[in-house]
């Protein structure tokens, strides 16, 4: 009996020291996501009936230009929503549903940040070189790039400005990168954080 007392305590005392060295190890790190979440990257302004040049007042220009703030237009090329967005932009950050977006105000307002956000690590570099300067005779700001960008796209922006205005996209309607970055200067655009990847998360249930 004294023998096997002597070996719970034994066996007892040896569980207690492996429970203590695995305590004191450093917790594993964590791998860094390549894929955010938008709902962690961007906090709403408070609201105020005084936009001015805020991000809210960026993006309700933005909307109305596109759209008079629609959330159920969907016009003649098949672009949709409050921000007139296409479907391959749209698979881009992860919106695989147009319908489903089309009737969701609160997912149309996701995918504009997502699309920002994107949009502004894809420009990250163009908007340090060229910010504040004068291309065509339109002073460079962030939100004038972001804003072009939305209308034709990161590349076609990047063909501008490295071309000091000679490759002037223009959409189907006319709307061209030049009066994109003009109508849409001098908004304070800092709210944006630049993501590589970021993917608009949605529950269709």
């Amino acid at each position: 009996m004294k023998n096997i007392g002597k070996f719970l305590s034994l066996v007892l005392t040896i569980s207690i020291l492996v429970v203590l060295v695995i305590s004191m190890q450093p917790a594993p790190k964590q791998l860094k996501q390549e894929t955010v979440s938008i709902e962690n990257c961007y906090q709403p302004e408070p609201f105020s009936p005084h936009l001015g040049k805020t991000f809210t007042g960026f993006k309700e220009a933005l909307g109305f230009k596109e759209s008079q703030n629609d959330y159920f237009r969907v016009n003649q090329y098949g672009y949709l929503g409050k921000y007139q967005f296409g479907k391959s932009t749209l698979k881009v950050i992860g919106i695989h549903h147009p319908n489903f977006f089309l009737n969701n105000p609160e997912l149309q307002e996701k995918a504009f940040i997502a699309n920002a956000q994107r949009n502004k690590w894809v420009l990250r570099r163009d908007i340090k070189r060229f910010n504040g300067k004068y291309i065509s005779g339109v002073k460079v700001t962030e939100s004038g790039i972001l804003a072009a960008a939305h209308l034709a796209g990161p590349g076609s922006v990047k063909k501008f400005l490295r071309s000091y205005g000679e490759q002037n996209f223009a959409d189907a309607n006319g709307a061209t990168i030049r009066y994109y970055m003009k109508k849409f200067s001098g908004y304070d655009t800092s709210l944006i954080k630049p993501l590589k990847r970021v993917k608009v998360k949605y529950d269709r249930a």
